[in-house]
């Protein structure tokens, strides 16, 4: 159980190591001095409260996007969204539609929005540094006359999720180039990791995971459950 104390004008917490104070930035000005004070201007200057015929191009050319939303008794989450470029539709300058596609349906996205319909997007585009944010609120919605030119392999897609933009700006390539997350060089082999089917295993002892990830790997490459 976290616990925290406040030793003299200093809060401290004691999260997830029980022999260890760890001290708690709660400070603003302290924070700052941390971290080397405020954003540049032309930092600030790129934040915008609706997207431009120049940042849209970021949206367009992007194949996945993260979404974060949370739920009003404060869950919290992040989904990945995946499709061919340009499949998050600008409907206009402060408008987006995100269409869903078949997935593991704890549906969690969709429940949050319905308690809180705040959310998050972070547009990542393949070999590019820049990623793009928008941060907004959403409604999720079943139109089929907005769903319809979202449509993949003749299947318009049941339930979207349509943005209002609030915020939207570029985000600069420093975290892409520490992490060489485009580096080919660094990619793993996916056998480096434990299989999906290991994963539940190493929670429930009984399972078959060796059936699991064969079942699954033959669902994926026949392109089941895709759209």
């Amino acid at each position: 159980m976290p616990v925290a104390r406040l030793i003299g004008n200093t809060v401290t917490s004691e999260i997830a190591m029980p022999n260890k104070v760890i001290n708690r930035i709660t400070d603003e000005a302290e924070l700052r001095a941390l971290i080397g004070g405020h954003p540049q201007d032309s930092t600030v200057a790129k934040i915008a409260d609706r997207l431009t015929e120049v940042t849209r191009r970021f949206i367009d050319a992007s194949p996945f996007v993260c979404v974060a939303t949370a739920s009003a008794d404060g869950g919290l989450d992040v989904s990945p969204k995946g499709d061919p470029a340009g499949f998050v539709h600008v409907l206009d300058e402060r408008t987006l539609l995100l269409p869903d596609r078949p997935g593991n349906r704890i549906a969690d996205t969709f429940r949050n929005l319905m308690s809180d319909d705040r959310v998050a997007l972070l547009f990542l585009i393949p070999g590019v540094g820049d990623t793009f944010r928008v941060n907004g609120r959403a409604i999720i919605t079943d139109d089929r006359e907005l769903l319809e030119p979202c449509a993949v392999k003749g299947r318009v897609p049941s339930v979207g999720i349509l943005v209002t933009v609030q915020e939207a700006y570029t985000h600069c390539p420093k975290a892409i180039i520490r992490s060489e997350l485009w580096n080919p060089e660094r990619h793993l082999e996916r056998s480096a990791l434990p299989s999906q089917g290991e994963v539940v295993r190493s929670l429930h002892a009984e399972f078959d995971a060796a059936g699991y990830d064969r079942e699954r790997a033959g669902r994926y490459e026949r392109g089941e459950g895709l759209y």
